[in-house]
């Protein structure tokens, strides 16, 4: 198993993809530490891949509170000795356009999002450089870091910056054997997507439209990339961004879509 022996904390793990995100790096032979700000939903998560808390811990975290996240990577080396792969997955989305956008949803987003990934990163960065084997930040960004929606600025601002962070981090820390990359993902099945934009078929049909793959990625797929990253499979790979969003990058085109839409 690639993850053997490593100590991980994923973040936003309650479900979703960073619920993937974990159960993958567990199954691949991590010890992980859970954090979400649905305290009692993570706990049951952790519990569900090892009852006992033996390798398998949640936490309630708040990742836009810099002292939040600090006590989530400390409960990965207070209780494992050590933190190998930090997955900065949680975050958050609000619909408006730029003429509506509120200036308490901005900073809700950013602050989660954008903030909490920095923090997160720099938690996680301060313990591995103190390694003798470093370690891996993972960045949960997204195709909105690269493609413009209208009625998701802030949502799509914080990606771009979880980019630019991304690389700073990297080029940082390379000397120190600490990489930092991150997963950009299109549309992916999960109750985030389903509650934000697939609300009906006609949505469901804009969304395949713009997927050469022709439907939604899975959380599981996501957390390959994520796993794959945080490996030592990927040891020559820092400041990097991949997109697993089924074709959607190169698009200049919709895609026909059948009449009968696949299953969600």
């Amino acid at each position: 198993m690639q993850h053997d022996g490593k100590i991980a904390v994923v973040t936003g793990a309650a479900q979703g993809i960073g619920l993937a995100c974990a159960e993958k790096l567990h199954a691949e032979g991590a010890k992980v530490v859970m954090g979400d700000v649905q305290g009692d939903k993570v706990a049951e998560a952790a519990a569900a891949l090892d009852a006992s808390g033996a390798t398998a811990i949640g936490m309630a975290c708040d990742v836009s509170s810099q002292a939040e996240i600090n006590a989530l990577a400390a409960k990965a080396t207070d209780t494992f000795g050590r933190l190998d792969i930090m997955v900065n997955n949680a975050g958050l989305g609000v619909a408006a356009t730029v003429l509506e956008i509120t200036e308490e949803d901005f900073d809700r987003i950013i602050g989660i999002n954008l903030k909490g990934t920095l923090f997160g990163s720099q938690a996680a960065a301060r313990v591995m450089v103190e390694q003798e084997n470093g370690g891996a930040i993972v960045n949960m960004s997204s195709a909105q870091a690269l493609l413009a929606i209208p009625n998701s600025v802030p949502y799509g601002i914080s990606k771009a910056g979880i980019n630019q962070l991304t690389r700073i981090f990297a080029v940082s820390l390379a000397d120190k054997n600490v990489r930092c990359n991150a997963v950009g993902p299109g549309t992916i099945n999960t109750d985030m997507a389903r509650n934000a934009v697939l609300s009906s078929d006609a949505a469901y049909r804009m969304i395949l439209s713009r997927t050469p793959l022709g439907r939604l990625g899975e959380a599981s797929e996501v957390a390959s990339v994520v796993s794959f990253l945080a490996s030592d499979e990927a040891s020559y790979v820092t400041g990097q961004v991949i997109y697993p969003d089924g074709g959607r990058q190169p698009v200049n085109y919709v895609m026909p879509v059948p009449e009968e839409l696949p299953e969600l």
